[in-house]
């Protein structure tokens, strides 16, 4: 419990972080708020020839497209930047002196901003439902659970894509490169740039053993009563079971890493 209570202090520092440098965060979300608002209007100009694309009515589509902005806004570019940082400037030696696990530690940072950077989403979010109206949402409260449940699941597979992608500045000293491939690779196949069910059959098949798939194309399809009742269910422990495999590997980069640290700037 002692433990516990170490790794709960550290994401309360983080999350004072956030709010002490809320310019930083608001920057980042900004960007991706821009980015949403130019998908919006490149399907709303679509969707004026067309009733329904792909079996999504406008509707429905600006849901998902509002689900995709928070869910990338959960976990940001600076807390992708945040680990690695730690790797390159030689910080991460101190990180090995102290009686907490590091791999556990940064998530209780990352969860902790990600508190902050959920309410600036919320808020930018409720400026996009109020620009576009008649956004699709859940038509009843079990719905609404598991689309909630299916985010946090969404938020600990993408922390296990960027604590994995932070580890490899170990062995590079472009943290930049590294995060624009993971964030390229991340977003085409989580369908944040279009609907899974929109790539060519095969390519979708593909993306169903992955774990891309859990961070915005499962959440997003629960919101919107595609996926319900038992296969919701389903779904949501196929993202908890792609968590713990991405955790675990995490851990495993992480022991073979420490054996041969070269420490960039320190």
């Amino acid at each position: 419990m002692n433990a516990f209570r170490k790794y709960i202090v550290l994401g309360k520092v983080s999350l004072q972080n956030a709010m002490a440098y809320r310019s930083t965060f608001l920057i980042s979300l900004l960007a991706g708020f821009v980015l949403v608002m130019s998908q919006f209007y490149i399907w709303k100009a679509i969707y004026s020839k067309h009733n329904e694309i792909g079996g999504y009515s406008w509707d429905e589509m600006k849901a998902y497209l509002l689900i995709m902005f928070i869910t990338n806004s959960l976990l940001s570019w600076y807390s992708e930047m945040a680990i690695s940082q730690k790797i390159l400037d030689g910080s991460v030696a101190m990180d090995l002196l102290k009686p907490l696990d590091f791999q556990k530690a940064r998530l209780a940072e990352t969860m902790g901003a990600s508190i902050f950077e959920s309410i600036l989403g919320a808020a930018l979010a409720s400026i996009i439902i109020i620009i576009f109206e008649g956004i699709a949402s859940p038509p009843d409260l079990l719905t609404w659970l598991l689309f909630l449940v299916s985010l946090l699941a969404s938020a600990l597979i993408k922390f296990g894509i960027i604590y994995i992608a932070g580890l490899f500045c170990f062995w590079t000293s472009n943290p930049y490169g590294v995060a624009w491939v993971r964030a390229a690779i991340t977003n085409l196949l989580s369908g944040a740039i279009v609907p899974l069910t929109l790539f060519p059959r095969w390519l979708e098949s593909v993306t169903a053993y992955l774990p891309f798939r859990g961070v915005v194309f499962v959440p997003a399809s629960i919101f919107l009563n595609r996926i319900n009742g038992q296969a919701a269910v389903q779904e949501i422990a196929i993202q908890l079971l792609w968590a713990l495999f991405l955790w675990l590997a995490g851990r495993m980069i992480w022991s073979r890493a420490v054996r041969q640290i070269t420490i960039y700037g320190g």
